[in-house]
């Protein structure tokens, strides 16, 4: 019998300086084991199902022995989004690059893949599980595997009243058939817990809270639980995988019942530096803390091993093997009228984004667009309102496929044919070219990352964007500036309204707070005539419904990185005027994420390290990101 696990309280410890664990007190990672001992003492045959299936499991396995899994199995998902807040309803989007990370990770082509230490990479697993929206209801209807529940709780508990419409949650569809994951407003802090194979029907699947909902390229707001390893932790408990330190609190008794996972002394919170040790495992490579079933945050995680994936397969070939035969994953034959979208074209393509378009189709409501580089198997699922959409995060160098399908009601067409584009080379291209006058500004979005360059000697750069009430509020941010440059605020008639002039490098910033929504021109442009043809700038514009405070956040023109280019670490220093939550990311050259970290400042004077020894010889960005505000600086990996 599992033990409970400790309080999260006593995984809870202070953010020491540099290098230390960072530890997020408002979270409780997991509760999974809790609900394994209640349903233990509560359903009798719950505890007798648990022996026969350990016992199936481990017969199966000793029939695998060689970890050699067959083919793939795909396992139809409804998310039931039950909300009491518009917050709480998160976006298809959102949903669907969840799924995309689930896909991922169980496939081992999570882009961090490679942070799994080399002593590791051997054993590390693609497990040959994936998933799939559900594509028909248990009626046979069809469906695009999202139901949501407004509900008037404010909060639900591990006490699976989100599974029952009667308590304001949402109904079970067949376990038999689907994957049930139920996205909702979690108290206590709690992260997310699964049910264990064996149990009741009508609460079978998994939970999580919904923001930490998402994945690199649409994250939620939990960090640093916000890239959607919540998910894949608890869709690991719902196959059958123990927490990999035993549940035995912090002794060395307890087995996650899995052959090739280091023993270890309680779960890991933060993100420590490899290799870490403990009373269980002394020796170097020590304890297997980048595993996805530790306590690690989000950016940490990046594996499963061989026999974690023999396990699940177990579960998929044995309690739950009816999930092989489900037709979920298949729409309803029939009535069907959506066209199939034709003219499919990629534009505005660089080292790691591209404008994928194609031609409206009659009746369409909406569109369902997958990607992926041309060589993999795992496509990247998200939906489009209108007939373009801009995809980031890709890698340079890189041929890729997409395919569009239309959606008209409740009725999808079927997939297009692929088209396919290839990224340009690494390095910094401006897209918005030509934009060199007013009437030439591109639009761009808001809360969005734009990169441009001033080049050649005299160029402008103009962008147009509006605000929406009650987001108003306005901070424009240029940074990573190659050499002096200048910004200005203009109107929709042209007339100027603020300017930005900081001397060298320094970070410019615009703040105008405004209860009015209206349509703005930025220009950028280069100090007497500075340009530089190689290096992007920065430029982000900020909004909210809330008056920005000037200055209660000085890091954009006050952090300092060192050492500069570095080797083993690299350090950031910075002041702040109060106490409050920063988040620390590194971002290698395409944009993708390769580490972070979230710590609490102190007025005054902060200094923050991250390990790089591991990380690929390049250029990388350091971004320090507070709730309003961020700083950018570029260092070299030698």
């Amino acid at each position: 019998m599992l033990k409970k696990i400790l309080q999260s309280a006593a995984l809870m410890l202070l953010l020491m300086a540099f290098n230390a664990p960072v530890i997020y007190a408002q979270y409780q990672r997991c509760a999974s084991s809790e609900v394994f001992e209640r349903m233990l003492k509560e359903d009798p045959q719950f505890a007798a199902n648990r022996v026969q299936i350990e016992r199936e499991t481990r017969q199966w396995i000793q029939d695998n022995a060689s970890n050699k899994i067959g083919a793939v199995i795909t396992i139809p998902v409804v998310f039931h989004v039950v909300y009491n807040t518009s917050a709480q309803n998160i976006s298809d989007a959102r949903i669907l690059e969840q799924l995309n990370v689930l896909n991922k990770d169980f496939g081992r082509t999570n882009a961090d893949a490679g942070n799994t230490p080399s002593v590791w990479q051997g054993i590390s697993a693609n497990t040959n599980i994936q998933f799939c929206m559900a594509q028909r209801d248990p009626s046979g209807n069809a469906t695009n595997g999202i139901v949501r529940k407004s509900t008037t709780v404010t909060s639900f508990s591990s006490n699976d009243n989100i599974k029952r419409s009667a308590n304001g949650g949402s109904d079970a569809w067949p376990r038999d058939q689907y994957l049930n994951i139920w996205v909702g407003n979690l108290s206590g802090g709690l992260l997310g817990y699964a049910q264990f194979p064996g149990g009741a029907a009508s609460t079978d699947g998994v939970v999580v809270l919904y923001s930490s909902v998402g994945g690199p390229n649409n994250p939620g707001t939990a960090t640093p639980y916000h890239l959607g390893r919540t998910a894949t932790h608890e869709v690991g408990h719902w196959l059958n995988l123990y927490h990999i330190w035993g549940d035995d609190g912090t002794g060395c008794s307890g087995s996650d019942q899995v052959s090739d996972t280091p023993n270890q002394a309680g779960a890991t919170s933060g993100c420590p530096a490899f290799p870490k040790t403990d009373a269980c495992t002394s020796t170097s490579p020590g304890v297997m803390f980048m595993n996805y079933m530790d306590y690690s945050t989000d950016a940490c995680m990046n594996m499963f091993t061989n026999g974690q994936s023999t396990r699940m397969n177990a579960t998929l070939n044995g309690t739950r093997v009816s999930l092989q035969t489900s037709l979920g994953c298949t729409p309803p034959s029939g009535g069907t009228t959506c066209g199939v979208p034709a003219s499919l074209a990629a534009s505005s393509i660089t080292s790691s984004s591209a404008m994928l378009g194609w031609g409206a189709v009659s009746g369409a409501t909406s569109y369902n667009v997958r990607y992926k580089a041309t060589a993999s198997a795992t496509w990247n699922n998200t939906t489009a309102s209108g007939t373009s959409l801009s995809v980031s995060g890709l890698s340079a160098s890189t041929a890729y496929e997409f395919q569009v399908q239309a959606v008209c009601g409740a009725n999808t067409s079927a997939y297009s044919s692929s088209a396919t584009f290839t990224t340009s080379a690494a390095g910094c291209t401006d897209v918005y070219e030509s934009n060199n006058t007013l009437s030439a500004a591109k639009t761009v979005a808001v809360n969005t990352d734009i990169y441009g360059l001033i080049s050649p000697s005299g160029d402008n750069d103009y962008f147009k964007f509006s605000t929406t009430s009650p987001n108003t509020y306005i901070r424009i941010n240029l940074s990573n500036l190659p050499a002096d440059y200048d910004i200005r605020l203009y109107n929709s008639s042209g007339s100027q309204l603020a300017i930005s002039q900081n001397g060298g490098t320094t970070a410019e910033v615009i703040t105008r707070n405004t209860t009015s929504a209206a349509t703005y021109y930025v220009r950028i442009y280069g100090y007497k005539n500075a340009n530089n043809a190689t290096q992007c700038y920065l430029l982000r514009i900020n909004t909210k419904n809330s008056a920005w405070r000037e200055g209660e956040w000085q890091v954009v023109s006050e952090a300092k990185l060192f050492p500069n280019p570095a080797n083993d670490k690299v350090h950031i220093q910075f002041n702040t005027k109060k106490s409050e939550d920063v988040t620390i990311r590194l971002v290698d050259i395409t944009g993708r994420m390769v580490q972070s970290l979230v710590m609490t400042t102190e007025p005054g004077q902060n200094i923050a390290a991250m390990d790089v020894m591991q990380l690929p010889k390049g250029i990388y960005l350091m971004e320090l990101i507070s709730p309003e505000n961020r700083a950018v600086k570029r260092f070299v990996k030698e």
